[in-house]
């Protein structure tokens, strides 16, 4: 996708430079794409800090099918 941006000639160099790009448009792209795998990896962190993938431990003493070899446990019917 093309898009016309104005960034500060500083700015730009010093994404070049962190990017190590030497044109400017593979140095954008490479800058956004990081910048956005970082907040989502940011915002997947806080998730597991907050307990939003907090399931329980099928290895833990008692629990159905506390197998450590198959950790998934048993399909059961209702």
């Amino acid at each position: 996708m093309r898009v016309s941006v104005d960034i500060d000639e500083e700015t730009m160099k010093e994404v070049m430079a962190l990017t190590g790009e030497t044109q400017k448009s593979p140095a954008l792209a490479k800058a956004i794409v990081e910048f956005t795998y970082r907040r989502k990896a940011k915002e997947f962190g806080r998730l597991i800090r907050e307990g939003a993938f907090d399931y329980p431990d099928p290895a833990a003493p008692g629990s159905v099918g506390a197998d450590p070899a198959n950790p998934i446990p048993p399909l059961t019917r209702d």
